[in-house]
């Protein structure tokens, strides 16, 4: 094996902060761009935002000049646009190869920004850039090319690199997979997975997010009537759809507690309960500080470590949309005919998707109060992600890192949201090691309003991947 180099850990402090400086202005142009993801913007292949973000980022990397460096933009009829980048290892075809991972789509920009703050107007405020997708996570692109860049100026060694950024993350990632075969040759065998698209638990250590949790999602509509009527004619006779939908969602969790049943739990490994034990000793009150409750409102639980579980290895149900309602303040006293809820249920990492969806379907619509019509649509399901373990060497850079840049060890995280490609990518590379991080913080917000990148913490993370990723070159040879 060859010698490992020196890094020098404060010539890669400046250079990052210096590029990501100079990188800003363009960063802050991209995050005009009023783009969507294809869910939310179905004229995503016509209007032409979703592509100048794309086109943005793909000019953003080719004035980089990275050295030895290939930039795709690929853009398949009916699919959403993909940024591909290979960059050739210091020391040619006995170099591993490790894949960097971000999203170029966006969330919608949701109501409830503060004075002064829009989803589409960039500002800085505190050492914090606010915008829709700045953390979650139009960073990454330029993270990886920042990392890079540094590392080439620097003259130290790196494996070789891919670079994949898809545009249908928010959507469910359903057009990645046809990227991905297609350029199967062009990415080839990969030694290590860097996805920047998670959190951290606070902006003074880093953090490696261990799992994600899964999800089920679909519309449920209630149906008793072909027409609407009157509430007081009908109201005793016919029932109501949303009682109905009440007496559904009863069937999946506890009214009372939230706790789901059984049939979407999973017994959590020893090993991760023990890691969230020590994360949610480190985390403490920030568990349940880190959302703007409002007025009195108080958490399902004061216990910190239950609901660090909560939010990571149990399975949770959220109505995120409704239809068949009216406005309130111009409703009638109308008994309606159907009422339709959008169910996002979580599952926890490990819990089979398809099972859960099998489960979900039969809950529902199996002996239904008063014979009612339930129909589902948009039915659809993600697999969690349980990170495989890492080499100890892997480990070791990784405490070294966020000793160096934020002076603290490193700290593991369990994730509650989903990034669906993960667990796609651990069983289509499956010896990789994988590094599962980001800036999405305390109070960050991604998917609401106020969403921000704390901007110190994201120049050390960078800081941190660079170190890492020039100190594994080494051990990833072939």
């Amino acid at each position: 094996m060859d010698q490992q180099q020196e890094i020098p850990a404060e010539q890669i402090n400046q250079l990052v902060n210096k590029h990501f400086d100079d990188a800003l202005p363009k960063f802050i142009e991209i995050l005009k761009i009023p783009s969507q993801s294809r869910l939310f913007d179905p004229e995503y292949l016509t209007n032409g935002l979703l592509m100048k973000t794309a086109q943005e980022f793909r000019d953003y990397v080719l004035a980089s000049n990275l050295k030895n460096a290939k930039v795709e933009l690929l853009q398949d009829e009916g699919y959403s646009p993909f940024l591909f980048v290979e960059v050739d290892g210091s020391d040619g075809q006995t170099d591993g190869t490790v894949l960097f991972y971000g999203h170029m789509d966006k969330q919608p920009p949701f109501n409830g920004w503060k004075e002064g703050l829009g989803a589409y107007e960039p500002k800085i405020v505190d050492d914090k850039l606010y915008a829709r997708g700045g953390a979650d996570d139009h960073y990454s692109i330029f993270g990886a090319v920042i990392a890079v860049r540094t590392l080439q100026e620097l003259g130290l060694k790196h494996p070789r690199i891919v670079m994949t950024f898809e545009a249908d993350e928010e959507s469910g990632s359903a057009h990645i997979d046809h990227y991905l075969a297609k350029l199967k040759d062009k990415i080839g065998a990969v030694d290590l997975v860097i996805c920047l698209d998670s959190g951290c638990g606070n902006y003074e250590q880093l953090w490696i997010t261990t799992t994600l949790r899964g999800m089920v999602g679909a519309c449920v509509t209630v149906q008793v009537l072909d027409e609407g009527v009157h509430s007081g004619d009908a109201s005793g006779v016919v029932p109501s759809s949303f009682r109905i939908q009440r007496l559904l969602l009863d069937r999946i969790d506890n009214p009372n507690t939230g706790e789901v049943v059984e049939d979407f739990q999973v017994n959590i490994p020893g090993e991760r309960y023990l890691q969230a034990q020590k994360a949610a000793e480190v985390l403490g009150k920030t568990t349940l500080t880190k959302f703007p409750f409002y007025g009195s409102t108080q958490p399902t639980t004061q216990d910190y470590f239950k609901a660090y579980l909560n939010r990571i290895w149990k399975a949770q149900l959220s109505v995120v949309g409704a239809d068949g309602l009216p406005p309130a303040k111009t409703a009638g006293n109308v008994l309606r005919p159907e009422t339709t809820l959008k169910y996002s249920l979580r599952l926890p990492p490990t819990k089979n998707p398809k099972e859960a969806e099998a489960a979900f379907v039969k809950l529902l619509t199996t002996n239904v109060p008063y014979n009612a019509t339930v129909k589902i649509t948009g039915l659809g399901s993600g697999s969690g992600f349980n990170a495989p373990q890492n080499q100890p060497y892997l480990d070791q850079l990784i405490q070294s890192a966020s000793q160096l840049f934020y002076k603290k060890d490193a700290q593991t995280l369990g994730e509650g949201g989903s990034i669906p490609l993960m667990n796609t990518l651990k069983e289509q590379y499956p010896t990789a090691q994988f590094i599962v991080t980001g800036v999405l913080g305390p109070n960050s917000n991604a998917h609401g309003p106020n969403e921000f990148m704390h901007i110190p913490f994201t120049k050390s993370l960078i800081s941190c991947i660079t170190y890492i990723v020039t100190g594994l070159q080494v051990h990833l040879k072939k």
